[in-house]
């Protein structure tokens, strides 16, 4: 099989990434990079990581010859493309921003897009058309969290997590400075963040599906209230992601942890472990790491991502994969950068 893909957006850090790891998919032919500010200009001019690897060149026209369609834009700007641009049924979509991650933005959508969390949808991805990609912070808030979720152990959850410049995206702004961001770390949308909505509407689906709540239709306005309190950080350093959920939990340490197994036991990217992890461990690379701790009824549950990949291109690919009926891992057996 020969995946033909087309990248929309491909001059920022998710559309870098995007490029990088579908040169080197084994089942993929990238036909085009669109990018409006950059056309005409070789992609490894913009992306030097890439210089060597590919001689392609950044493209202003849509071209409709291919299979899959990776949107890397942002926010907001995937729904106008859509609306501007008619593209034939057979191309499949994937979505990066977050314009179509909640179930209200669907409601009047000939092709409705499936939530892109493979942990929680897989099924669903599969014979799906149109994917929304989950956040970054978003998904490893949910990945630490639907293991409770999906055995009616969730309670009100206090969150905080850090994240690299790149989260932030290439626009430059004054918090992305070197000068800002070295040597110092700051909190930014406490309470408020955008992507605590598709946390929510996770987990009610999660709980709907699990046979422990009887609502029949799943918004997230099922979840009301201070649910999850998340304080999210701007960090010093350029990727990854590390979080630390905390909730009440009468539950054992070790029932947890078999509780935990035995949900990420068929999902090949995502690692429980016993031990303390660190960030290190998955920069680079699209998987998750989790570890719980426990002091008597306090329940802290870490996770930690890189959130250019399995925060954003990397899950990206792996719902592609899905898709397509290719095995789940192709293309991504990356190694951590851990020295």
């Amino acid at each position: 099989m020969s995946i033909k893909a087309g990248i929309i957006g491909g001059a920022g850090y998710t559309g870098g990434e995007m490029i990088r790891l579908l040169l080197h998919h084994p089942q993929v032919e990238i036909v085009f990079v669109h990018s409006k500010s950059q056309a005409g200009k070789a992609i490894a001019q913009v992306h030097a990581d890439l210089a060597g690897e590919t001689d392609m060149i950044f493209t202003g026209e849509l071209q409709t010859g291919v299979d899959v369609l990776f949107l890397c834009v942002g926010h907001g700007e995937a729904k106008v493309f859509l609306s501007e641009n008619e593209l034939p049924q057979h191309i499949k979509i994937i979505d990066l921003s977050q314009d179509f991650r909640l179930k209200t933005a669907n409601e009047n959508v000939a092709n409705p897009f499936v939530y892109g969390l493979p942990e929680a949808n897989r099924e669903q991805i599969k014979t799906a058309t149109h994917i929304a990609n989950p956040g970054c912070f978003a998904t490893a808030l949910q990945l630490g969290l639907l293991p409770l979720a999906g055995n009616g152990l969730l309670g009100e959850v206090y969150a905080t997590g850090i994240t690299g410049s790149t989260g932030a995206g290439q626009s430059l702004q004054a918090s992305s400075h070197f000068s800002w961001r070295a040597n110092n770390i700051q909190a930014y949308k406490t309470l408020t963040h955008q992507h605590i909505a598709e946390v929510k509407q996770t987990l009610v689906q999660q709980t709907r599906h699990s046979g422990l709540s009887g609502e029949t239709t799943v918004t997230p306005s099922a979840v009301e209230g201070q649910l999850i309190n998340f304080t999210p950080w701007r960090g010093d350093f350029t990727r990854g992601i590390f979080v630390t959920l905390q909730m009440h939990c009468a539950e054992s340490k070790e029932y947890l942890y078999e509780l935990y197994n035995r949900f990420y036991a068929t999902h090949p990217f995502t690692h429980v472990s016993k031990e303390p992890i660190h960030m290190k461990q998955v920069v680079n690379t699209n998987r998750c790491f989790i570890q719980l701790e426990k002091e008597g009824d306090q329940l802290a549950i870490h996770g930690t991502i890189d959130n250019l990949l399995k925060g954003a291109s990397g899950q990206a690919v792996q719902n592609m994969n899905l898709m397509f009926g290719l095995e789940e891992t192709t293309g991504l057996k990356l190694k951590a950068s851990y020295f």
